[in-house]
């Protein structure tokens, strides 16, 4: 690490500790999983994802019709379930230990928000394989936010949130090194 990085990372410790407002944290975690069709496999995917996230999942339907893979529109074919506060941090947990702690940085938005994905759902610690439902692969969404975020996205009164207020990829990385112990690559 040079020595500009060390100042940089020390400026942003800074600022977390005089103003507790300005440290990121985990809004919410969508676990997406695409089977591509609908029937039995997409209902296997569904109680995976059940039995991972710990709540029932939701159907995504295709938006087109693409007749080379048999998808027509309006179809079922991927479900996602969206985990907030501590079943998102305990599903996290798991994942990032799934993919050896180690993230691309090349996976981070300008705002923070970074997705990996899961290549076979048995690399989570405590799952096991099971016959009857298969394997299945799956994107991990990450949304990172500071409080008071919720001004923008609430019904009543709703204003628009600074962009000092919003989440850097540095402090993004900086929290995962803090919380988690993920390396980012």
């Amino acid at each position: 690490m040079s020595k500009m990085e060390a100042l940089s990372i020390e400026r942003i410790y800074e600022k977390w500790r005089k103003n507790p407002m300005t440290k990121p944290r985990v809004g919410k975690v969508t676990v997406n999983v695409c089977v591509g069709k609908s029937g039995e496999p997409l209902e296997k995917a569904a109680k995976i994802i059940e039995q991972l996230t710990g709540q029932k999942p939701c159907f995504r339907a295709a938006k087109r019709t693409i007749k080379d893979f048999g998808i027509r529109r309006g179809e079922p074919i991927a479900c996602v379930a969206t985990l907030r506060k501590e079943k998102a941090i305990e599903f996290l947990r798991k994942a990032f230990a799934a993919v050896g702690n180690k993230i691309s940085k090349s996976s981070f938005d300008k705002f923070g928000n970074f997705s990996f994905g899961i290549k076979e759902h048995i690399e989570i610690p405590g799952v096991k394989y099971n016959p009857d439902l298969g394997i299945i692969g799956m994107d991990v969404c990450v949304t990172m936010e500071k409080p008071g975020y919720r001004v923008k996205e609430r019904k009543r009164a709703r204003s628009k949130v600074g962009s000092k207020h919003r989440v850097t990829i540095d402090e993004a990385i900086l929290f995962l090194k803090e919380n988690f112990g993920v390396e980012v690559v």
